[in-house]
C-alpha cells in the first residue's frame, strides 16, 4: 500500500505534463519530434500494463497477494492528498536540493530493486553455465508456532546476484548523470512490478479506486497549485520521459515530454484485474482485456490531444478513468456478463464458520502409499 501511495505521490510529476514550452535555452519541439517524443511515451505506458498484466496472473497462482478492500480503496484518495500536501508544505518551508538529494537517495535503492526483480530472469539465461547457481534463503520470523509472523522471508539465488550488481550498474548511471534513459529504465520496472504485484480483488474495489482518483487528480490539478508545484520541485524517476528534440540533439536532448506512472499504474491494476477475469471465464478469447487496453490508448491520445489544444497541463485520470470503466462494463452489459463480471473475485472470503472449523480441526494424517 505505501509504495502505491508513493506512486500517486509520484504522479505529481504531471499526468501527462506540460509540452515543454518551459524555460529558455531549450531547442523548440518541431511537429516530428513531438510526434516520436508522444509515440514513445504511449507505448512506454502500454507495454508495463501488457506485461505487468500478465505476470499479475503468474502471480497470484503462485502466491497469495495482499487484497486492497472497499474501505481501503476509498481512503486511499484522502491519503494520497495528505501524502501530496505534506510534500508541498516540505518543499515551500525547505530547500529542494536537499530533499531531492534524500528523494534520489531512496528511489536509487528502490529502482536498483525493482530492475532486479524485473530482469534477473533474462539475466539468469545470460550468466554461463560454468557459474554455479547457488540458492539462498533469509528467513527472521517473529514468534513461534500459529502466532509467527515472518518479517523477513525472501528466497534468492547467485544469479539474482549478478542481476542486483548489473542493475546497480544502471542506478550509478541514474546518480551520476540523472539521465533520462535511466530514468525510463527505473520508471519502466516500478510500473511492471506494482502492475504485477498489487492486486484488486474484484471490480466493485477497482471503481471506488478509480472513482476516488478521477476526483483527486482533477482537484489537485485544476483546483490548486499544489500538484504543479510538487511536480516541478520533485526529482526522482517516478515519471517515464521522452526528448521532443531527439531528432536534432540525439541523445543530450533536454526538452522533455513526460507521463506520470501514477497514470500507468492506476489504470493498470484494473485492466490485470480483467485479464484474471478473462482467464477465470476459460474462453478462448480475452476480450476484456484487449478492449480496455484499447480504451486506455484511445484515453491517452485524448489527454495529449486536449493538452495541445488548450496549451496546458492535463490530468490523464480525467480521461482514462471513464475509458478504462466504462469500455469494460459497456461490454459486460451488452454481452451479458454484468453480473457475472460483480461477482467476480481473485480469493473469495470463506464464511467465517467454515474458517473457524479448519482451524480447529485436527490435520488429517498423511497416507503413506
Amino acid at each position: 500500500m505505501a509504495d502505491l501511495l508513493n506512486v500517486i505521490v509520484a504522479q505529481a510529476s504531471e499526468n501527462i505534463t506540460e509540452n515543454a514550452t518551459n524555460s529558455t535555452g531549450k531547442t523548440p519541439s518541431t511537429p516530428e519530434g513531438m510526434a516520436v517524443a508522444y509515440g514513445s511515451l504511449v507505448i512506454m505506458a502500454i507495454l508495463p500494463i501488457f506485461f505487468g498484466s500478465y505476470r499479475s496472473v503468474n502471480y497470484h497462482k503462485e502466491q497469495k497477494p495482499e487484497k486492497m478492500t472497499k474501505k481501503d480503496a476509498a481512503m486511499f484518495p484522502i491519503m494520497a492528498s495528505c501524502a501530496l500536501f505534506v510534500l508541498y508544505i516540505i518543499f515551500k518551508l525547505f530547500s529542494k536540493e536537499y530533499i531531492n538529494l534524500l528523494l534520489t537517495g531512496y528511489f536509487f535503492f528502490l529502482g536498483v530493486l525493482a530492475l532486479t526483480h524485473l530482469l534477473s530472469p533474462v539475466v539468469s539465461k545470460l550468466v554461463p553455465a560454468a557459474i554455479p547457481n547457488i540458492p539462498y534463503h533469509i528467513m527472521f520470523k517473529q514468534g513461534e508456532g500459529d502466532g509467527t509472523q515472518y518479517l523477513i522471508n525472501y528466497r534468492f539465488s547467485s544469479y539474482d546476484v549478478v542481476s542486483l550488481s548489473a542493475c546497480s550498474l544502471v542506478g550509478a548511471w541514474y546518480l551520476l548523470q540523472k539521465h533520462w534513459v535511466a530514468n525510463n529504465l527505473f520508471g519502466l520496472a516500478f510500473s511492471v512490478n506494482a502492475v504485477e504485484l498489487l492486486h484488486l480483488n474484484n471490480v466493485a474495489t477497482g471503481c471506488i479506486l478509480l472513482c476516488g482518483l478521477f476526483f483527486y487528480d482533477i482537484f489537485w490539478v485544476f483546483g490548486t497549485d499544489v500538484m504543479v508545484t510538487v511536480a516541478k520541485s520533485f526529482e526522482a524517476p517516478i515519471k517515464l520521459v521522452f526528448p521532443q528534440d531527439l531528432l536534432s540533439n540525439g541523445f543530450a536532448a533536454n526538452n522533455f515530454a513526460m507521463l506520470g506512472l501514477g497514470d500507468i499504474v492506476i489504470p493498470g491494476i484494473f485492466i490485470a484485474l480483467l485479464l484474471r477475469f478473462d482467464h477465470s471465464l476459460k474462453r478462448k478469447t480475452k476480450t476484456y482485456f484487449h478492449a480496455t487496453c484499447f480504451a486506455y490508448f484511445v484515453g491517452l491520445m485524448a489527454t495529449i490531444f486536449v493538452m495541445h489544444i488548450f496549451k496546458h497541463a492535463q490530468p490523464a485520470l480525467l480521461y482514462l478513468v471513464p475509458a478504462c470503466l466504462g469500455t469494460p462494463l459497456s461490454l459486460a452489459l451488452i454481452k451479458g456478463d454484468l453480473k457475472t463480471l460483480f461477482k467476480y473475485e481473485d480469493s473469495p472470503e470463506e464464511p467465517k464458520a467454515e474458517k473457524d472449523e479448519k482451524q480447529t480441526k485436527p490435520n488429517d494424517p498423511k497416507k503413506v502409499k
